[in-house]
């Protein structure tokens, strides 16, 4: 059963039905911050992002350097296509690679297509995973929601935390850890703006910061800087 927060979080982004229908969303993104560097990767600018609602599938374009090569999140393991939608590498399990070795110092179009596509993911599809049945949900007081992901789900960490603002029924932050960067990358994503298109609500600006074990939630450094230039359900 929805709880109250759960309920409010649901009626401000469209509403039980309107997540029950719609199949895709694609989105169009910018993203940068300290992530990034870290990694040794380019910066997102105006990428296109097509995803699957109802399970983990989500495609990026571009991924890298080249912008023809698309990176995929097929459940729990990557690929990367060509422009003609053929697959030129791909890797099972890719969860299982991180953090260590030369992943902390660098990641590859394969290890940026699993980060990328299943934190986007998980971002653009709530609050349908508020509906997800796989998904383990707990009111921990009004307005904050805990969740235990099981192992299906690619995502930052098995237990995560939504903050909504119960007038509005809008996120206002969501916290993890970063698992495939360091068990100690706890982080708090911050919803900064807001907007609406079609008369769709949803996040447009999101800033992710470190967060302490206490959960003061640190303005440096900017770990990744999100911003979503449109964005789209698709009931076909």
């Amino acid at each position: 059963m929805l709880s109250l927060t759960a309920k409010k979080a649901i009626d401000a982004y469209g509403g039980v039905e309107l997540w029950q229908k719609a199949k895709y969303i694609e989105a169009i993104v910018s993203a940068k911050g300290f992530a990034f560097t870290l990694k040794q990767r380019p910066i997102l600018d105006h990428a296109k992002i097509i995803m699957e609602i109802k399970r983990p599938f989500s495609k990026l374009t571009p991924i890298g350097k080249n912008k023809s090569i698309t990176g995929v999140l097929d459940g729990l393991n990557v690929r990367l296509e060509d422009k003609d939608g053929n697959i030129i590498a791909e890797r099972k399990n890719a969860k299982e690679y991180f953090p260590y070795g030369r992943r902390l110092f660098y990641w590859d179009d394969l290890d940026m297509s699993y980060f990328s596509n299943y934190a986007f993911w998980n971002y653009f599809t709530f609050p349908n995973l508020l509906m997800n049945e796989n998904i383990i949900w707990k009111e921990k007081a009004e307005g904050i929601l805990e969740a235990t992901f099981p192992e299906s789900i690619p995502t930052h960490s098995k237990i995560q935390e939504f903050h909504i603002d119960m007038a509005s029924g809008k996120l206002i932050q969501h916290n993890y850890t970063v698992d495939v960067m360091s068990k100690l990358a706890k982080v708090a994503n911050v919803v900064t703006e807001n907007s609406e298109l079609n008369g769709l609500n949803y996040p447009s600006r999101r800033i992710v910061t470190p967060r302490s074990k206490t959960g003061k939630v640190f303005k440096w450094p900017v770990m990744i800087d999100i911003k979503v230039h449109e964005y789209k359900l698709i009931n076909y």
